[in-house]
């Protein structure tokens, strides 16, 4: 058994597991998981750069974790950093603070790293309740990563699209207007067309969605009055139902999205965005499993994902 600490710091959050690793069993119990929302990626699309004020957000949260780290008595700590630090030019000051607080150095992994991390996060919990191929998509701030596999991942890619890039890049009215709709579809379905040239997306029998777009798109679904893990993680949406919440989602004021009780505060300026990515993503798989002789009639969603997969890497270095 070996205590870990994963820390996944994209672009719109820095989130935290800790959890006891049973090698041998297979096991991975959960002892302490929290997120805080920081925007690290605020601007960068725009600027390159990591903005100070967002760097002083994740790093004040980075000590903070490694308070609740000594608590637990962790024996090793693996910090993962994906797109927002990927594309910035002053990721150095980053990782110098990150080491500073926690004493690891930050990993900023590649996108198809990403994506395998993401895959074996929620194929360990869903591989004995779903059927493969599995068809993994981490949805996140600055990037999308689609995996493919049924015991390891065969096809991964890394989309430059995620809810805080599309924002900060289109979507700028209350509600977006049609022509701002239009611009983020045409990106995102630019995206797909690359990711599919990689990804054979109609091999996938079960699709599953990971991070706080999805399970936020998955509260509306359920029409649940506030935000519950326990009835997110593995449910089973029709598409329909899921192409309809984003819709919804995406046609809300901003005021109308901060009233649903599910919403997290730091979801509600960017939730159209990645409502908008997840059902462009939806309907893309649909149709090439169906252009393939399949059929696609529901989603998974989990909340199980990329932190569970730095949480089984730290445990096996």
């Amino acid at each position: 058994m070996t205590r870990v600490a994963a820390i996944d710091c994209g672009t719109n959050s820095i989130r935290l597991l800790v959890a006891d690793v049973d090698q041998e069993a297979g096991t991975l119990v959960d002892l302490d998981r929290r997120m805080e929302v920081v925007r690290l990626g605020q601007g960068v699309d725009r600027t390159g750069r990591l903005a100070p004020e967002a760097l002083a957000r994740t790093l004040d949260a980075a000590m903070r974790y490694a308070s609740v780290c000594d608590g637990f008595g962790v024996e090793a700590i693996r910090f993962v950093a994906t797109s927002a630090t990927r594309d910035a030019e002053n990721r150095q000051e980053f990782v110098d603070g990150v080491r500073a607080a926690l004493g690891v150095e930050p990993e900023v992994v590649v996108g198809t790293e990403e994506a395998e991390l993401s895959f074996r996060g929620a194929t360990g919990v869903l591989a004995g309740s779903h059927p493969g191929p599995f068809l993994v998509v981490d949805l996140g701030g600055g990037s999308t990563e689609v995996v493919l596999g049924t015991d390891v991942p065969t096809a991964a890619f890394s989309m430059d699209v995620g809810c805080v890039r599309l924002t900060e890049r289109h979507l700028r009215s209350d509600p977006p207007s049609a022509d701002e709709v239009a611009a983020s579809v045409a990106d995102v379905r630019a995206a797909l067309d690359e990711a599919a040239a990689v990804v054979p997306f109609g091999q996938a029998v079960t699709l599953v969605g990971l991070a706080g777009s999805v399970t936020t798109v998955t509260a509306h679904a359920l029409g649940l009055p506030a935000y519950d893990p326990k009835a997110i993680d593995g449910a089973v949406l029709s598409v329909e139902g899921t192409l309809a919440a984003c819709d919804d989602l995406l046609a809300r004021t901003r005021e109308e999205r901060a009233s649903l009780g599910f919403m997290h505060p730091g979801r509600v300026d960017v939730i159209g965005a990645g409502a908008l990515v997840w059902r462009e993503v939806v309907t893309r798989v649909r149709d090439e499993v169906a252009a393939a002789g399949g059929r696609l009639e529901n989603v998974v969603t989990s909340e199980h994902d990329i932190l569970d997969g730095i949480a089984w890497s730290a445990a096996t270095r």
